[in-house]
Formats: structure tokens, sequence, C-alpha cells
């Protein structure tokens, strides 16, 4: 039943895949800019910049260069970074773990905090507690991630000398542990290098930091809100009134039951951090699909963002997949085949 419900799932995926391919064509070409007079260079003459375009197949009609492109994508064949002159396949798939390694520490991060602020918030409403979560919320829907990463990068690595530079995935120092998982966490733990894993949890400390306080709010607020409409539920008040303790009231039956809605907040967070970890990226040197994007974007070199694009929309397909079936996991009522 699983396998069916996984295949179909796949299936009716489809056709938004082919959306994304078709308006990630269009937008790229559509930007202000010319490829081939960028890369012909500014020195370059009419007839040299008409060269590069040639060579780069820009002189085809759109349907002819669209065409060219699906052909590539039946071969698994993104096409070629003119920047870097790399396949875009093997780039995104080398940068692809250090956004993932960011996007999920954080997102541990997050939930580490705003599920038991939001659990703490709902049984004690109007408290302290209940005001630190709207202040928590408050500042994380309201503080740009860009700012936050400044301003923390800022104070602990200018000013007190805390955090490392933000450069990269690892101090210049230190040479990457053998890539097994492309996480590096994870490769320096099975390398049994201590001093390498270090030198990178310190790199990861203000770029998590950065976007956990950006995905607070929604986790944190639905939390809330979940728990607050359990909690009013009779079969709280029953379970109360059989005399469990109240942990077990808490747990057992009022944030299982919560979860639900709070799982399909934190797919669209995981999905929404995807696509905005380009500005962390950004700001810390961090060397992920978002960066490796937004170069591409700003040299016109199409390939490269097109093929960030396709891929962001296979991650969120997975990720949908995966919620689905871990609605089943939380709650077995929940049917698959619906």
């Amino acid at each position: 039943m699983v396998g069916r419900m996984v295949l179909r799932r796949l299936v009716a995926a489809l056709p938004n895949l082919v959306g994304v391919v078709a308006i990630s064509f269009v937008l790229t070409r559509a930007l202000p800019g010319d490829p081939a007079a960028y890369f012909a260079g500014a020195a370059a003459t009419r007839e040299a910049v008409e060269q590069v375009r040639q060579q780069l197949g820009l002189d085809r009609s759109l349907p002819e260069q669209f065409l060219i492109y699906l052909q590539g994508l039946m071969r698994a064949d993104l096409g070629l970074s003119l920047t870097t002159g790399q396949p875009v396949a093997q780039e995104l798939l080398t940068r692809l773990p250090a956004s993932l390694e960011l996007v999920l520490i954080a997102l541990v991060l997050a939930c580490g905090v705003a599920i038991p602020l939001g659990v703490l918030a709902a049984t004690r409403p109007g408290s302290w507690i209940d005001h630190l979560c709207r202040i928590v919320t408050t500042m994380g829907v309201s503080l740009p991630a860009f700012f936050t990463g400044l301003l923390l990068a800022y104070v602990f690595y200018f000013l007190l000398g805390w955090a490392p530079p933000p450069l990269g995935r690892l101090d210049p120092v230190y040479s990457p542990p053998s890539a097994v998982t492309g996480l590096f966490l994870v490769d320096a733990a099975l390398a049994r290098e201590p001093a390498v894993w270090w030198a990178s949890f310190r790199q990861l400390i203000l770029p998590t930091l950065t976007m956990a306080i950006f995905v607070l709010a929604p986790i944190a607020r639905m939390t809330r809100a979940s728990m607050l409409q359990v909690l009013s539920s009779d079969f709280i008040r029953t379970a109360r009134a059989s005399g469990l303790s109240e942990a077990t009231v808490l747990v057992r039956y009022g944030l299982r039951n919560a979860l639900l809605p709070v799982i399909t907040t934190l797919g669209m967070v995981f999905g929404f951090m995807l696509g905005s970890s380009v500005v962390v990226e950004k700001v810390f040197g961090w060397p992920g699909v978002g960066s490796y994007a937004i170069d591409a974007l700003t040299a016109s070199d199409y390939a490269p963002v097109q093929g960030f694009v396709l891929l962001m929309g296979l991650l969120f397909v997975g990720l949908n997949l995966c919620i689905d079936l871990l609605y089943t996991v939380i709650d077995p009522r929940v049917s698959l085949e619906h």
C-alpha cells in the first residue's frame, strides 16, 4: 500500500515538475543581461559576441533551446556551467550536502526551542512563558535573516572574537574529511578526526543560529495554537479525570494529537529554508547550492539557475512524501489512500 501511494504521488507530481522546468527556462531567458556579451568580455567586438552566442546556442529560437534542454534532462544532463566549466549536475550534488547540513541542524535547533516553548505557553496561557513565546516569535518574524546573520557575525566574531571567521564550512588550517556523505560533521566523526569535527561545528554555529531564529516563529506559534485546541478537548479532561500524571497527559495524549499541524508547518518551513538559505550562505560564505545559484544568476549563467530550481522542486516532492508517511506514524488513523 505504501509503495502504491508513493508511486501515485510521484506520478501526480510530474506535471508540477514539468511546469517548474518550463517556468524556470522562460524566466531565465527573460532576465536582463546578455550571457554572450558577458562571457565575450567588455572589449569584445559585435562579431565576437555573435560568435559566442552561436557557441552557446543562444542564436536559436526559444522552442529549439527548450527542446534541446529537455533532451538533456532526459539523459540526466543539466548542462555545463559557463562560469566554472563543470557539469551542473556534478556541481549541485557536490554542494547540496553543505546546504542540507546547514538547514537540517538549523531546523533541529529551531524545533528544540520552539516546540517546548509552544507547549509551555499553551499550558500556561497569560504567564511570563506565554509572553516570552510571543516576544520570541515576534522577533523571529521581524528580523530579516541577512540582518540577523550580519549582527551575529559582527558581535561574536568582530567584537568578541568567540566565533571563527564567517568564511565557509571549514577553517583553511584543516583539510576536509574524506567524503562519505558530504556532511562534514558526519564524515569527520566517521574518520575519527575530532579536531576537524570541532572546527566544522564551530563554523556551523552562527549560520545555523541565524536560520533557526528566522524559523522559530511559525513553529512555536503553530505548536501553541494546536496544543491549546487539543488541551480543551474532552479526551484530555477524561485522561486527567482518570488519574493520569500531567506529563502523560501532555506528552502521550496532548502533544501527539497536536503534532499533525506542527508536522505540516515543519514541512513548509523546511522547504522555505532550502530556498531562503541563499541569503545565509552569501552572508557566511557557505559553499552551498544557494550561493552557487546566485553567482550563476549574476553572471547570466542559465544552466546552474535552471538546475537549482529543478533540484528544489525535486526536494519539495520528496519532502511532501516524507510528511505523508510521517502522518501515519504519528496518527495511524490517517489513511494513505487520501
